[in-house]
């Protein structure tokens, strides 16, 4: 195991950047865009019969667009403003002490039976808050189980299963969900510029999957890992899970009231045939409640998150809040680097037709191959698992894989929800085991205070039983919902009809 990991690390940490990753394909796509124009790659298009030939962006015309198109093609890549806005809204949450003390009052709330299943419960859902789920739920969980005479290493093993390898799943939209629907939408536009993915693409799916990933590691942490583990012999001293204050309880009380608005406020706008938040024609599937679902995010996060932080002191006057939006900016500083090449690159192989050819010749293999939805979906899952190994970001792989297997899931007659759902499941299942993970490094260093001689080795074993459970339990779980041809969230087929249109 410790010898597969190196080898895994080394090849990891021979890739160069993602950013850099991303100008060295985009830059691929232009030679390639020259030398498929010079050979003749062409193909004919299965849903309308017309020729697709390759465009070179290395003529006249295509250096002219390239060198026009740049700023455009950043600042209207669509996961860019969905994760800008959703991010303003937590930060405010984030820095007010809202998202630390829901959390910590939600664990010390938990009798000791359930505490298992609570960390792994709270690991998914802290994919709302991003990143908070590393470097608050994981330490937390230690303590929560050293604290009950319980190995620490196991609660914190079970919270990073919940946290990373569940982080699709949630029983909300996190901002995930609109980034990568974004990156879909622009991947879908290669075979019907008029296909929207919502953000709500996979909601139904995701949100049964919150409660299967949750039972799935609790039983791994209880029947695998704790066994293997033992009990905890060292020396750490104890943490104690502090209670929430009184001042604290009213911050919850009042945030609690706010929802309680939101909720009524929504119910009001969206029940009535004409609700305000409806489409013209009473549809809800596509109403501005769906499709601005952001923006109501950004909204409630930025709402609840004022209450609290006035009401525990943590905001004293507006602009601390103004502040704590401009810390969330300051997070995604490298992820907006990353987007800019990222962008390029999309826009550049949606230019030159490389990603139509190539949807064209995958889904004549499939075809030709006639292996079907399942086993489609188990090796897009599957390759997806084995690159997660290399590429730690799920939006960058997403934006390699989307333009690819997008087009060849349409092209085959399966929409563009499916391809990213069985992405999702990919994505998550092997990042808990992979040293290239960002946050690799940091967990180590929270086992090391427990086990001093913890290492890469010590948390990939004990993350493997959890990739390996996720990957059968939900990639089972998924070939189930197709089974049974169930929709992936509002408005979100399984199929796709070539003829063109929305399928």
């Amino acid at each position: 195991m410790n010898r597969f990991l190196y080898l895994i690390e080394k090849a990891g940490n021979a890739l160069p950047h993602p950013a850099v990753l991303f100008l060295i394909l985009a830059l691929t796509v232009l030679v390639l865009s020259a030398m498929g124009a010079i050979l003749g790659w062409s193909g004919i298009h299965p849903g309308t019969g017309n020729s697709v030939d390759v465009v070179n962006l290395l003529s006249r015309e295509g250096i002219h667009r390239v060198v026009l198109g740049t700023v455009s093609n950043f600042t209207g890549f669509a996961p860019l403003g969905v994760v800008l806005v959703a991010m303003l809204g937590i930060g405010i949450a984030d820095t007010s002490g809202l998202i630390r003390t829901t959390i910590n009052y939600l664990l010390a709330k938990t009798p000791p039976a359930l505490i298992t299943l609570m960390v792994v419960f709270v690991g998914v859902l802290s994919s709302v808050a991003v990143d908070v789920g590393y470097v608050l739920v994981i330490p937390l969980a230690g303590a929560i189980f050293h604290s009950l005479g319980r190995h620490p290493i196991a609660g914190m093993a079970a919270a990073f299963a919940g946290v990373s390898g569940g982080f699709a799943a949630n029983i909300v939209i996190a901002p995930l969900d609109p980034m990568l629907a974004g990156i879909s939408t622009e991947a879908a536009h290669i075979i019907d510029p008029d296909y929207h993915v919502l953000p709500t693409a996979y909601y139904y799916f995701m949100a049964v999957s919150t409660f299967v990933i949750t039972i799935a590691c609790t039983i791994v942490t209880a029947k695998w890992v704790e066994p293997r583990l033992g009990k905890y012999v060292g020396d750490a001293e104890r943490e104690e899970i502090t209670q929430p204050t009184a001042l604290e309880k009213k911050g919850l009380f009042r945030v609690g009231l706010v929802l309680l608005g939101w909720i009524i406020l929504m119910l009001i706008v969206l029940v009535p045939e004409n609700g305000l938040m409806r489409c013209d024609d009473g549809s809800l599937l596509k109403s501005p409640a769906l499709r601005g679902i952001i923006t109501l995010l950004f909204l409630v996060a930025a709402s609840i998150g004022i209450v609290y932080g006035f009401t525990v002191g943590t905001f004293k006057k507006t602009d601390d809040v103004v502040n704590a939006m401009g810390d969330s900016m300051k997070t995604i500083a490298a992820y907006l680097v990353l987007v800019f090449f990222m962008a390029q690159f999309v826009a550049w192989f949606n230019w030159s037709n490389l990603g139509m050819l190539l949807a064209i010749s995958g889904a004549s293999i499939v075809k030709d191959a006639n292996v079907g939805l399942i086993p489609l979906i188990i090796i897009f899952i599957t390759i997806t698992a084995f690159i997660n190994l290399f590429i730690g970001s799920a939006s960058a792989k997403w934006a390699i894989l989307a333009p690819i297997f997008i087009p060849i899931f349409m092209l085959s007659g399966y929409s563009p929800e499916l391809a990213q759902t069985a992405y999702s499941i990919g994505d998550g299942v092997t990042t808990i085991i992979t040293p290239l993970m960002p946050y690799f490094a940091l967990i180590i260093v929270f086992c090391q205070k427990y086990v001093k001689e913890a290492g890469i080795g010590t948390l990939a074993a004990t993350m493997l039983p959890y990739t390996i459970t996720l990957y059968i339990s939900w990639t089972l779980l998924l070939v189930i919902w197709v089974l049974f041809e169930l929709p992936l969230g509002p408005g979100s087929p399984l199929y796709y009809i070539i003829s063109g249109g929305n399928g």
